[in-house]
């Protein structure tokens, strides 16, 4: 994401000063580690993101619905086991895994958020939405979160809703 920022400054119609950036779900992610890193991106806009921190993710990521989980394969987890043997656990550790969150770096985000997430997400928990907003008022953040009643991950049934106050956010901060 940030080559694609640097590349954007260098286009000759974008206006380096008012670059925004939109992310769903682990674009979520990328957005808030990058607001976190740098300050190019002056607005950003999160729908159903992964933005929990680590430890956060390893504790209240669980699956919303009935039934056996779907057996995932065998690489998409691998990377927590492995952390955990080379780092320890988040309680055996907490310096670590507070190191490599973007949670831990709020107070540096470089401009306001908007936070959006489906109250039956069954793929990214909205508590995930639910501890970054409330991170980001405890450091005096700029941060707007909408939460959509019995939606899904990609905010199907308020979608148009969703959208538009997306547009607005970025006109109110990057025209």
């Amino acid at each position: 994401m940030l080559n694609a920022v640097a590349s954007l400054k260098q286009f000759p119609l974008a206006n380096p000063e008012k670059i925004g950036v939109w992310g769903h779900s682990m674009g979520g992610y990328l957005t808030l580690r990058s607001m976190v890193i740098s300050e190019d991106i002056k607005a950003g806009v999160i729908w159903a993101g992964v933005v929990a921190s680590y430890p956060d993710m390893m504790s209240k990521w669980r699956r919303n619905t009935p039934g056996p989980a779907p057996t995932p394969p065998t690489f998409a987890r691998r990377w927590q086991q492995e952390w955990i043997t080379e780092h320890g656990t988040t309680e055996e550790n907490p310096d670590f895994w507070s190191s490599i969150s973007s949670n831990s770096f709020v107070s540096e985000i470089s401009g306001p958020i908007q936070l959006h997430h489906g109250t039956a997400d069954e793929s990214v928990p909205v508590v995930f939405s639910e501890l970054l907003w409330n991170e980001i008022l405890a450091v005096n953040g700029k941060v707007e979160f909408y939460t959509y009643e019995g939606d899904d991950h990609n905010l199907s049934g308020y979608f148009n809703l969703a959208m538009a106050r997306t547009i607005e956010f970025f006109d109110r901060y990057l025209k």
